[in-house]
């Protein structure tokens, strides 16, 4: 799907590791290179005629965001370095100052290090208590588990909405339903699902949402933290300086300014941002559940082929996304990895950073596998060729 408009599918390789990073469309080179080549002024600093045309198409891009996700304000989406800085703005930003002494967070073992050290950090400030909800025999989150680890010092249940390991789908609707019942709060890491399927924040009733640029086709070094509006409007800023105050004396005093202004001090990445909004442009017209229901049967081939092969260890074979975590029978990840490679495959080897999730599987590292809208079965069948070569411990070694 859409191959053409990726220049390194050119290249004779085989890119199986999105979830890491996505590929980039030719829009995004085009539409970067028109901000530095042809108005490359600063934002919300100028009062002449290119100044004005970046805020147009910096705020652009924030509104494209806006209907993208379904906020209910442009003012809802505040841009970031990438999910890792959204949920720390989150954590350090609202929580260490709404969560107290022995209050409880709860996160489970299969999370991405963002989702799990920062709360680790205000823990040591505050004092509060990092719970996991228990993961089931597939490794999967249920409503069930959720319920069972809620006590009345549950303050707030960060999970992600796709984990990028297990690749499992988690039943955030119903867990935030759950949750808002109990005066709970609800952070949403989206990095693996916003990408890859269509995310209503209003519908879904999230609290905080934040996502990755470069996971979805755009620009690396940008992100998004999605908050309520009466949440954010609480949200101490992380960073100040300049374009997030309105004025400020020797005396000390200082008034920051509105949303979202007040959480994006200093010089944004702006042709990242203004890169973003052609990419939501271009997936939105191939559509977000076209590539969903595309990367579901890709996924279906996938797991049929690999069960084929009698040495491949399948972890998540039940899980929905496009990510499929293996290991090969007696070799290490990371050798798979380099021996991949030697046909052009690009998967990737590790922990992927969700270092305890260990603890759960058993083992440390393993090779994932994951997908995105241009990849096709001809892709699927060059891995599987090379997984089922009867030499290939023999290569290794």
């Amino acid at each position: 799907m859409n191959r053409d408009d990726f220049n390194m599918l050119k290249q004779d390789i085989i890119y199986l590791d999105n979830g890491a990073t996505t590929l980039k469309p030719k829009i995004l080179s085009e539409t970067v290179s028109e901000y530095y080549n042809n108005y490359s002024a600063n934002a919300h600093r100028g009062d002449y005629d290119i100044s004005l045309k970046v805020d147009t198409m910096y705020e652009r891009s924030r509104h494209l965001v806006k209907e993208f996700i379904n906020a209910n304000e442009a003012k809802e989406i505040i841009f970031t370095s990438g999910a890792t800085d959204s949920l720390n703005i989150v954590i350090n930003g609202y929580f260490k100052y709404y969560l107290k002494e022995n209050d409880e967070v709860l996160i489970t073992k299969s999370e991405h290090a963002s989702n799990v050290l920062p709360w680790f950090e205000i823990s040591d400030k505050i004092g509060i208590q990092v719970k996991y909800i228990p993961l089931n025999e597939e490794y999967k989150v249920t409503l069930d588990n959720v319920k069972k680890s809620i006590t009345d010092k549950t303050k707030v249940i960060s999970l992600a909405h796709i984990t990028n390991v297990v690749g499992d789908i988690r039943p955030i609707k119903e867990i935030i339903e759950y949750a808002h019942k109990n005066n709970i709060l609800v952070v949403v890491d989206g990095a693996q699902s916003v990408p890859h399927t269509k995310i209503d924040v209003q519908d879904l009733d999230i609290d905080f949402l934040g996502f990755s640029a470069h996971k979805m086709c755009g620009p690396t070094g940008v992100g998004v933290l999605y908050g309520k509006e009466k949440l954010l409007e609480q949200l101490h800023p992380t960073v100040v300086g300049g374009g997030m105050n309105a004025s400020f004396s020797s005396e000390t005093d200082r008034v920051y300014s509105e949303l979202p202004n007040r959480l994006e001090a200093g010089t944004p990445n702006i042709a990242g941002v203004i890169g973003f909004g052609s990419i939501i442009e271009y997936l939105n017209n191939i559509g977000m559940q076209k590539i969903h229901d595309y990367e579901v049967k890709l996924r279906e081939y996938l797991i049929y082929g690999l069960k084929q092969i009698p040495n491949v260890i399948i972890y998540n074979d039940s899980s929905e996304s496009g990510i499929v975590t293996i290991n090969y029978k007696d070799v290490f990840a990371q050798d798979l990895a380099i021996y991949l490679n030697k046909y052009n495959i690009c998967v990737r080897a590790g922990n992927h950073c969700a270092k305890i999730l260990k603890e759960e599987l058993g083992i440390k590292n393993t090779c994932r596998i994951s997908l995105y809208f241009y990849n096709n079965e001809k892709d699927i069948d060059a891995l599987l060729q090379a997984l089922s070569n009867p030499k290939l411990i023999e290569e290794i070694i």
